[in-house]
């Protein structure tokens, strides 16, 4: 792992009863370290969750965020989409899919990267 990056890792579930060691295992087997992993028991309605929140004022150029799948980051097309723009675009952090790599926003750093990266994310929300 490059030690000039700082990777962090997101785990959702949307209740208190459901277990979440699959994706912190997951989020594991990447590297990142435990004390990088937030985990809020809530749902994925909105951003409005403590951990998340934590979360998002570490993130900056040198971050990269895993996530296992999309919908542990968040559930409405609207909400996910400006949330994925402050990662990438505010914070200058990348963003990782785990179950979906061509969202790897490390990969291309270009404009086509950027553009492709975006396009699959409205895809995949506005099927979701």
């Amino acid at each position: 792992m490059n030690k000039d990056v700082n990777t962090y890792g997101y785990a959702r579930v949307s209740s208190r009863e459901q277990i979440e060691d699959r994706q912190v295992i997951a989020l594991k087997e990447m590297g990142i370290p435990q004390q990088n992993i937030y985990l809020d028991k809530m749902s994925g309605k909105d951003f409005e969750r403590p951990q998340y929140k934590r979360l998002l004022q570490k993130l900056n150029s040198a971050s990269v965020l895993y996530v296992t799948s999309m919908d542990k980051l968040g559930r409405c097309y609207r909400d996910l989409s400006e949330q994925w723009r402050i990662i990438t675009k505010e914070k200058g952090a990348a963003i990782v899919v785990i179950d979906m790599p061509i969202l790897d926003t490390r990969r291309e750093k270009n404009l086509l990267g950027t553009f492709i990266s975006d396009l699959v994310l409205a895809l995949l929300s506005y099927v979701a």
